[in-house]
């Protein structure tokens, strides 16, 4: 090899060395940014004349993994789904309480069996009767609480479903977009690199709320498809189709027509839908979950202990003074048999001094004209054993036979173990999800201790080669002093 061609080879390994010292800059510079994926500079050797005449960069490399990629998509939609059903079920659970806890509903359902036992003891007392009014509306208050609870719930699912359609359909035509600019540029340079960076990380953006698969076509694009193989961008985006709801009652459910489903180009995609693309996972796998059928059967377990309530208290045996067929200490200011009971159920307004009624009717009858002898506790004794009476019950997912207080035990147990159910999904995909977060990292990030051993190494690289520029240079000038 002549002078002039070594210091040409020299020049061109130079000229790599920076390249390669730029794309290390940029890795560790990213080293935290989400979805940057590790770059790195491919070198191949130069022919002049049929020999080697040096080095040159063919382009940068992505350190992608799409299969890691692929399975962490798939974790994530989980992750999403268990996340908000899991946070979902705490409070609700943690609002009908326990009689380990000693709270939420259960707690006044126990305060009133208490103050209904010692008026029985004190008839006379017109503290006690206070303090009976007094749980009595802490019962109905709770119910009325905790159904609009449910009511509030449903209508944030419709309204997360709505914006969640919102951001996929943008990050659809996101997708669509960056398409069509890596089609038309070479992929092996860090543009390209920077645009695939975003892809990915659009299409994480959509993996949150439905499960989808990147399929990679001719050109650099992706088609992404949902797991079902339902097509959202082929060439084109299509657009999630769906119409939130302007008001919200205990009435309204997706099958009579009330509510909308979710779908694209008029394919069914609703989970739990009868249809082979009804999504099965994401945030729109909880969304519509929640909104269609665990809030609402968690709203006709609150029905159910409002009517036993409302029905173990209107017994006619109990109240002689009553009109036979009416309600007794507790009413229901709704339909009787619609949904939503436990958001209508409210104090009969003859025992209510805050409705102009007489508190001594607790006592002396709902019917009562007058007052009847202060130490008189049959009717109080009556309510007291109806309300502490073993009933058998077989609706809304509850079986077996519960006195009133018993009964909301129950309801809470079961509400605890869906809670924990659905924490200990959680806890598996969070742990899965974690793991192959690692495995990507590692295969596909950026590791500082990784990338300054390789500056080093272009370090002595770039030093070498200015070296042989040095030397050559000095050669060329003793030839030049011949």
């Amino acid at each position: 090899m002549s002078i002039s061609h070594a210091i040409n080879a020299a020049q061109s390994g130079l000229k790599v060395s920076g390249l390669r010292a730029d794309i290390v800059a940029t890795n560790v510079a990213n080293a935290s940014t989400p979805g940057y994926v590790r770059r790195s500079v491919l070198v191949g050797e130069t022919l002049l004349g049929g020999r080697t005449s040096g080095v040159a960069a063919s382009g940068i490399s992505r350190s992608a993994d799409s299969a890691l990629s692929a399975e962490r998509r798939s974790l994530s939609s989980d992750v999403a789904q268990s996340s908000l059903m899991s946070s979902t079920w705490q409070v609700l659970s943690s609002r009908i309480g326990d009689d380990a806890e000693g709270t939420g509903l259960f707690s006044k359902f126990s305060k009133f069996e208490a103050a209904l036992s010692a008026s029985v003891t004190s008839p006379e007392s017109s503290t006690q009767l206070a303090a009976l009014l007094d749980s009595a509306n802490a019962v109905v208050t709770e119910l009325n609480n905790l159904s609009q609870l449910v009511s509030q719930q449903r209508s944030e699912a419709d309204r997360e479903i709505a914006d969640g359609v919102n951001v996929v359909n943008a990050a659809l035509k996101q997708v669509e977009e960056l398409n069509g600019l890596l089609a038309g540029m070479d992929r092996s340079t860090s543009q390209a690199a920077a645009l695939m960076d975003d892809r990915d990380r659009t299409l994480d953006t959509i993996a949150e709320y439905l499960p989808i698969e990147a399929i990679p076509r001719d050109g650099g694009v992706v088609d992404v498809i949902t797991v079902e193989g339902v097509y959202l961008v082929a060439g084109t985006a299509k657009q999630l189709e769906f119409s939130p709801a302007n008001s919200f009652g205990a009435d309204m459910t997706l099958d009579n027509g009330a509510l909308s489903g979710l779908s694209v180009n008029g394919q069914e995609l609703t989970p739990g839908a009868s249809s082979y693309a009804a999504i099965s996972s994401g945030m729109f796998g909880a969304l519509f979950t929640l909104r269609d059928t665990d809030l609402p059967n968690f709203g006709a377990q609150l029905d159910t202990i409002a009517n036993d309530l409302v029905t173990r208290l209107s017994d006619d045996s109990i109240d002689p003074t009553k009109v036979p067929g009416e309600f007794g200490m507790f009413v229901d200011t709704g339909t009787p048999g619609d949904p939503g009971l436990a958001g209508r159920i409210d104090l009969n307004a003859q025992v209510d001094p805050a409705q102009g009624g007489s508190l001594w009717r607790l006592r002396d009858g709902i019917g009562a004209a007058v007052e009847g002898p202060p130490g008189d506790n049959s009717i109080l004794s009556a309510m007291s054993n109806a309300f502490t009476k073993i009933q058998s019950m077989n609706s809304n997912g509850i079986q077996g036979g519960f006195s009133a207080t018993e009964l909301v035990a129950h309801v809470a147990s079961l509400t605890g173990q869906t809670r924990i159910s659905h924490e200990s999904v959680l806890s598996s995909a969070s742990t899965q999800h974690d793991l192959l977060i690692e495995a990507e990292l590692s295969e596909t990030g950026v590791d500082i201790d990784s990338q300054m051993q390789d500056l080093l190494a272009i370090e002595q690289a770039y030093a070498a080669n200015a070296r042989v520029i040095e030397i050559a240079n000095q050669m060329m000038q003793k030839l030049m002093e011949i």
